[in-house]
């Protein structure tokens, strides 16, 4: 069974569809949701770091919490449920259901500006679960048992978060673990999925290719990188943690390489993807190092979120768009700009920072440029298409 299939168009209009569809099929809401959010946050967050104005959440946990829990989780969902409807041939929610379940989320970006107390708590704690509950229930109808995962990476994260909340609101504690705790879940679910889709949509775009996939490598790599990232919540010793995060870091690289990527080089709808993956390998390497105190872990955390989160979201909130709005499979120039912006801005937030520390400031101010400028091309293009219906005249 396909992960999230793509049709091609079959129906071209002879004049651009009119209508409001924003409300059609999930991920129409929330990758226009996510983008924008993408958009403004870095921005707020460097121009708090800069001493511009103050946050009533301290600043580093504000930008990790909202590039969690906003971004990411709003993208995750999007897909999840466009997802499922394939998984399971029944209907996610759409229509006032689904108009609701976005304004949980837009209520929960608002109240994480209010700062912390337990109604921002608990407004911004609504909307994992929700969407948990609204999934699972279309996958166990549908006795999608392969699936089930997906759940269980939002309930985990629907904890991380609660976990977070209760560290901010208690005084001194701190917060971070709660918040890597979520990254690293949303990192698995990220390995997990590319797995399936980046060499099948591969050898099916280019007929042909050769690759080299292996069961007991694939499933290898994903539970080294597993267990890298509990060792690091646990703070295993030195030796432990730096050896296994390493094997982790040659089996997901060798995992990459047997996808072909080179051949993937005149294609950026392709290219993102494994470009972004690539990320994993390179951030666990970084975790490795920094176990033997050779790199700031930071490094690592942020290869994770602004290479591979960040490339991934951004190659897949594009391929998915067109396929699910009637359009053909193909990046154009803007598409192609906006991944060599975010691929370049996690170069110089990851490697950037690691040569030339002393420039951290204007480093951080160019990687965010790059960040903000390739999401915000994201929705030049794409907004008028999760807005208006599909080309084809189908649903959805």
């Amino acid at each position: 069974m396909p992960l999230i299939r793509l049709d091609e168009p079959t129906v071209r209009p002879k004049t651009p569809p009119r209508g409001f569809s924003l409300f059609a099929l999930a991920f129409r809401p929330f990758y226009m949701l996510g983008a924008i959010w993408a958009m403004l946050a870095i921005p707020l967050w460097l121009a708090q770091y800069g001493g511009l104005f103050s946050l009533p959440t301290p600043g580093l946990y504000w930008h990790a919490h909202e590039m969690i829990f906003g971004f990411a989780a709003a993208i995750i969902v999007g897909f999840l449920f466009t997802a499922g409807q394939n998984w399971t041939g029944l209907a996610t929610s759409t229509g006032k259901p689904l108009a609701v379940l976005a304004l949980c989320w837009v209520a929960g970006r608002i109240a994480m500006l209010w700062g912390p107390s337990l109604i921002t708590a608990i407004i911004d704690l609504a909307f994992l679960p929700l969407a948990a509950i609204a999934l699972g229930r279309i996958l166990w109808r549908a006795k999608s048992k392969r699936n089930y995962f997906t759940i269980a990476i939002l309930l985990g994260l629907s904890l991380a978060n609660l976990m977070f909340h209760l560290r901010l609101n208690e005084a001194g504690s701190d917060p971070m673990p709660a918040l890597h705790t979520a990254l690293t879940l949303i990192a698995l679910l990220t390995t997990i999925i590319a797995g399936r889709i980046v060499p099948s949509f591969t050898a099916n775009a280019l007929r042909g290719i050769k690759q080299f996939k292996n069961t007991a490598l694939n499933w290898g790599a994903i539970g080294f990188t597993a267990g890298a990232f509990i060792l690091n919540l646990l703070e295993a010793s030195a030796p432990l943690l730096g050896g296994v995060a390493a094997l982790a870091a040659i089996l997901q690289a060798v995992r990459c390489w047997g996808w072909n990527p080179w051949a993937t080089r005149q294609t950026p709808l392709l290219w993102i993807l494994h470009l972004a993956h690539a990320w994993i390998p390179i951030g666990l390497a970084l975790l490795a190092l920094a176990a033997f105190g050779l790199a700031p872990a930071s490094l690592a955390w942020h290869a994770f979120a602004v290479g591979t989160v960040g490339g991934l979201i951004l190659g897949m909130i594009t391929r998915t768009a067109l396929g699910h709005t009637g359009r053909l499979l193909k990046a154009g120039r803007i598409e192609t700009a906006a991944y060599a912006l975010v691929l370049i801005a996690a170069a110089i937030r990851v490697f950037g920072i690691l040569l030339w520390p002393a420039q951290t400031r204007l480093l951080l101010d160019i990687s965010g440029c790059c960040w903000t400028i390739a999401f915000a091309l994201y929705l030049w293009r794409y907004a008028p298409m999760l807005w208006h219906p599909r080309i084809d005249g189908k649903s959805g």
